[in-house]
């Protein structure tokens, strides 16, 4: 049983100062030419803010810390919910010749979840190799003989970190969870985000899962039937060999059987202009890149840091980091649920969010739906979506996986739907919030208790 980063790193504002190599970009083909990285860097920062140094400050902290490269040629697709994630997941999947490589934290013994395990069960059947990982405490409530009609067909199937220590391959450590969600299909696109494989997000299933009715029973009875909101990314070029490698690595890690020897890393084409970095964190990592990369990358932002997450719960320097941005001047918006399906997270989160408001930071909350998405843009040039939330189980103890998308073109995406999302939600003033009940303030005091483990 392992430790895993059991503190947060500390970054200290010079820290950019202490890697003086140029930023590295890499295509199809492996690095480009130091002439070629600096001029797709300078167009890149011509898009932003008038002298914006986000892409030195923040590109220059970023590739100290984080291993995996900055690649050119990717086309990135914004999914918003359920329906459109799933639509494009199903169609990748028919589409498969020769591998599926599928993670999930949670897939639900429920009529999505029973579609999409037929799907894998069939291209098995047709000669495509399927491996699957789930984690053990997200699909807790998805019975064992969910997964047997996978292993019979073929599938690989490895159990994440298993509750019983006594099936446990890697060494036990029930706190470190798998909390990514990532599918590959043929080693050419690959799909990240927020969306776990749950009828939840259908807005109405005939039959609802174990997982939906539990939720149902977390969640206040006149808002039982709220529709989930989720963002995810379809990535098509380079750049999904990254996450191919993410993915093969979780497998040796948690000691899954040998795999096939198949087209992994099939030769890949630029597919369009995106520039993304695929961001992967672990629990028995020495730090979170993720953490690493978002304080960096809110630190260097010059005009507007805009996140929209499902669980809020800042450590200290996080914290810091949002209300020294506000102080500055950077427009700093925060979009959090108004419902959630962990209370003691929406408690802990509000407990913090009278010094964001005295600092300058803008909240609002959503409405009308229970918010799942974990997302960001800053800037209007940098921006990431994937499984990450901002909290200290994110950042401790959980395996999680983001991409980082720079340049203009992607960002008016990302700040649309932010805006559409705004459009939706309710500003928490700190006049309105200082008139909360004693009630309220009490649930967030006890709440603050379990922060570290939430």
């Amino acid at each position: 049983m392992h430790a895993g980063c059991s503190n947060l790193p500390t970054l200290h504002p010079d820290m950019e100062l202490r890697d003086p190599r140029p930023v590295q970009l890499e295509g199809a083909k492996g690095p480009l030419a130091p002439e070629r990285s600096k001029a797709i860097l300078a167009s890149l920062k011509a898009q932003g803010p008038a002298e914006s140094a986000i892409f030195e400050r923040h590109l220059a902290v970023e590739s100290a810390t984080v291993s995996s490269p900055l690649v050119v040629g990717n086309r990135v697709t914004l999914l918003q919910d359920g329906k459109a994630t799933y639509d494009a997941m199903f169609a990748a999947i028919a589409g498969a010749k020769d591998h599926i490589n599928f993670e999930t934290y949670i897939i639900d013994d429920d009529d999505t979840g029973k579609r999409f395990a037929s799907a894998l069960i069939d291209k098995q059947r047709r000669g495509v190799q399927v491996n699957f990982i789930y984690d053990s405490v997200g699909s807790m409530e998805t019975p064992r003989e969910f997964f047997q009609p996978m292993k019979d067909a073929g599938i690989r199937v490895l159990e994440f970190n298993p509750v019983n220590p006594l099936t446990a391959k890697k060494g036990w450590d029930v706190n470190s969870r798998d909390h990514r969600k990532l599918l590959i299909v043929d080693g050419q696109v690959a799909f990240l985000g927020g969306v776990n494989i749950s009828s939840v997000y259908s807005g109405g299933s005939i039959k609802r899962s174990a997982y939906a009715k539990k939720k149902d029973k977390e969640i206040d009875s006149g808002e039982r039937e709220l529709p989930w909101r989720d963002t995810h990314l379809r990535v098509e070029g380079p750049v999904v060999a990254q996450f191919q490698k993410l993915y093969l690595d979780t497998w040796e890690k948690q000691k899954g059987e040998p795999l096939a020897q198949l087209r992994y890393f099939p030769p890949l084409k630029p597919t369009g202009r995106d520039v993304v970095r695929a961001i992967g964190s672990a629990g028995d990592d020495e730090y979170s890149l993720m953490y690493v990369t978002l304080i960096s990358a809110i630190r260097s932002a010059e005009s507007t840091v805009y996140l929209i997450n499902a669980y809020f719960v800042p450590d200290p320097q996080f914290l810091a980091t949002l209300k020294d941005a506000a102080k500055r001047g950077v427009d700093v918006r925060l979009i959090l649920p108004s419902k959630t399906d962990n209370n003691l997270v929406l408690h802990a989160g509000r407990a913090r969010y009278a010094e964001l408001l005295e600092a300058g930071v803008k909240i609002y909350e959503r409405r009308d739906r229970l918010l799942h998405t974990k997302a960001a843009v800053i800037d209007g040039v940098w921006s990431t979506v994937g499984s990450t939330n901002l909290d200290w189980r994110s950042f401790l103890h959980n395996d999680e996986v983001n991409a980082a998308i720079l340049g203009a073109e992607f960002g008016a995406q990302m700040r649309a739907m932010f805006d559409a999302d705004l459009a939706q939600s309710d500003e928490i003033t700190l006049e309105q919030w200082q008139r909360r009940s004693i009630g309220s303030r009490l649930m967030e005091s006890a709440s603050r208790i379990w922060e570290r483990m939430l």
